[in-house]
């Protein structure tokens, strides 16, 4: 079996030490679409604030420098591209991230489920700083298409429901043609993203935009829709990824402020295709 549950659950995946810089921060918001000073000078600006950093970073800050395509190589596991989708993305910071430092990130396999046709491979990361305190947690979960049916957990099912209202607020963002290329300097180069035949062979009919940097622009969407253009003011962001976005396209993004935090709706094109589901963004303090 290409998946072996029993070798693969509590399994370390490994451990990364790397650094970041401000350059990084700086390209990383131009790749997601950030125009706002805040974002893209690394000097205080007029108002007294500084270069602030999207809590999305912490998800690529790891891989930031990497030039291969994403590695598959997990314990317990034999995968190959083709069959992988990332299914879903968690970040949890615990406080502002700066934009320039040093971390250690330790991953570790930490659920598999059964879905019968195929399977979802839970990953949970935690990064600590120099003086070994937390800085922030991530937890993804990769869609591995053609395995399954061993009879295993087929896993809770958890939703964010969509209030029953009119949006707070909204807004959209056209993707720009060449973002996809912008963004594969953020550290992944798998080539869907920019390779016209290899999207073919993968059955889409041009490279596609990384999920991630869907899942990017929608949280800064947010955070100017409804904390002021604060991204200190999340401590989470979560989302699923719920369909493929093509550069040129138009992603809308509809936000309600409940008091578990701001639930998103994000699809694309004319026809409002789903782009993120299950989207929440979590306030660092209560409001």
């Amino acid at each position: 079996m290409p998946i072996d549950p029993d070798f693969a659950v509590g399994a370390e995946v490994g451990t990364q030490e790397f650094a970041w810089t401000s350059s990084d921060v700086l390209l990383y918001h131009l790749a997601v679409g950030a125009q706002d000073l805040s974002y893209t000078l690394e000097t205080p600006v007029l108002d007294g604030g500084g270069l602030q950093v999207l809590p999305s970073f912490a998800v690529v800050a790891p891989t930031f420098h990497a030039t291969e395509p994403p590695s598959l190589n997990l314990p317990g596991c034999d995968l190959n591209l083709a069959q992988v989708v990332h299914g879903s993305q968690e970040v949890r910071v615990n406080g502002p991230l700066p934009p320039e430092g040093s971390a250690r990130l330790t991953t570790r396999i930490i659920d598999v489920w059964d879905k019968g046709k195929a399977a979802v491979i839970w990953q949970e990361g935690v990064a600590t700083g120099p003086d070994d305190s937390e800085l922030w947690r991530v937890r993804s979960s990769i869609f591995v298409k053609g395995e399954g049916g061993w009879g295993g957990e087929r896993g809770e099912s958890t939703t964010v429901a969509v209030p029953d209202r009119a949006p707070d607020a909204s807004t959209t963002y056209t993707v720009t043609p060449q973002q996809a290329l912008l963004y594969r300097l953020c550290g992944d180069r798998n080539p869907l993203h920019a390779d016209p035949e290899f999207a073919k062979a993968a059955g889409f009919a041009a490279p596609i935009l990384h999920g991630l940097c869907t899942y990017a622009i929608v949280l800064r969407e947010v955070i100017d829709l409804l904390l002021d253009g604060d991204a200190t003011a999340v401590g989470s962001f979560s989302a699923r990824f719920a369909g493929v976005v093509f550069p040129g396209e138009t992603i809308a993004v509809n936000t309600w402020d409940e008091p578990e935090g701001i639930v998103v709706s994000a699809t694309v094109g004319d026809d409002a295709r789903p782009a993120l589901s299950d989207c929440r963004a979590v306030v660092s303090d209560p409001r």
